[in-house]
């Protein structure tokens, strides 16, 4: 979600505190740690009077947070979760998947991302990763088809549109993966023609076989059998709008984890063994 807000910055803050420090040093406060101290107080100050004035102390930062950019920004009128981040004096706010960050008042907005820089991590990346993780055993095998390579011992699911180029793409890439067990979920999002496709690959006889027909040798994909029911292409869509499946193919893996993307074989491997060292560390 991008606001459409004329007077929103990612700098805001970072300008207000400079333009503060450099007006309080031509005031007369001398050195930066001096002007920085006379910030500090004035901001005490100030933030002593608003919390007076709009009684923060009865609800505390979440509440005010919630209240204040629902009233003022009509694209935060849901707003899902509003917790602490580890920056101090920054919160985080949560509507979906959409992260923002403000301050504990919620007077100042900022979109973008929140990086660590002494550990070298992407705090917010990882916690778009966590919002989209997909518990696997949850997931809805019986509307999928599953394909089998070698041993199958390794399981990866997989929601592709038959006219996705990029998930023939992906297939191509699969062909070069062994020992797996992929559960594909038809996913029809492109258009008529895909949920026409679907509907035939799903009630076709061997749905494996008119799979890798369709998508390996661009073979006609068959008259479907009849009656068949098709509500598992619905459900499938329902699940995907449900949890943010906004392309395909879309990977999930044993771990919880997702990839977007027609990923090549090497990061496929390389992901499969993550997720198996993940999901065994998780159980101990």
């Amino acid at each position: 979600m991008k606001l459409s807000l004329p007077l929103m910055t990612r700098l805001t803050l970072t300008f207000s505190t400079l333009t503060s420090l450099t007006t309080l040093a031509l005031a007369g406060f001398g050195a930066p740690s001096t002007a920085l101290a006379a910030v500090s107080e004035v901001s005490t100050s100030t933030s002593t009077s608003t919390t007076a004035s709009t009684g923060i102390n009865s609800g505390g930062p979440e509440a005010l947070i919630r209240k204040n950019l629902s009233s003022r920004l009509s694209e935060l009128q849901e707003i899902d979760e509003v917790r602490k981040t580890p920056m101090p004096g920054i919160w985080e706010v949560r509507s979906g998947n959409d992260l923002f960050y403000t301050d504990a008042q919620g007077n100042y907005l900022i979109q973008g991302e929140l990086i660590d820089t002494k550990a070298q991590r992407n705090l917010s990346a990882e916690r778009v990763a966590e919002l989209n993780t997909v518990e696997f055993s949850k997931l809805p095998f019986g509307d999928a088809f599953t394909l089998v390579r070698g041993n199958g011992e390794r399981k990866l699911a997989v929601f592709e549109d038959p006219n996705c180029g990029y998930c023939k793409r992906f297939e191509q890439s699969l062909l070069k993966v062994n020992n797996i067990t992929v559960h594909v979920f038809l996913y029809p999002i492109l258009g008529e023609d895909s949920v026409e496709k679907s509907r035939r690959l799903w009630c076709a006889k061997d749905k494996p076989a008119a799979w890798n027909d369709w998508m390996h040798a661009q073979k006609p994909t068959p008259a479907p059998l009849t009656p068949c029911d098709t509500n598992a292409l619905k459900r499938n869509v329902e699940f995907g709008k449900a949890h943010k499946i906004n392309g395909t193919p879309t990977l999930f893996f044993v771990d919880g984890s997702r990839v977007p993307g027609a990923i090549p074989p090497e990061a496929i491997e390389k992901q499969l063994a993550q997720a198996a060292a993940n999901l065994a560390n998780f159980k101990k």
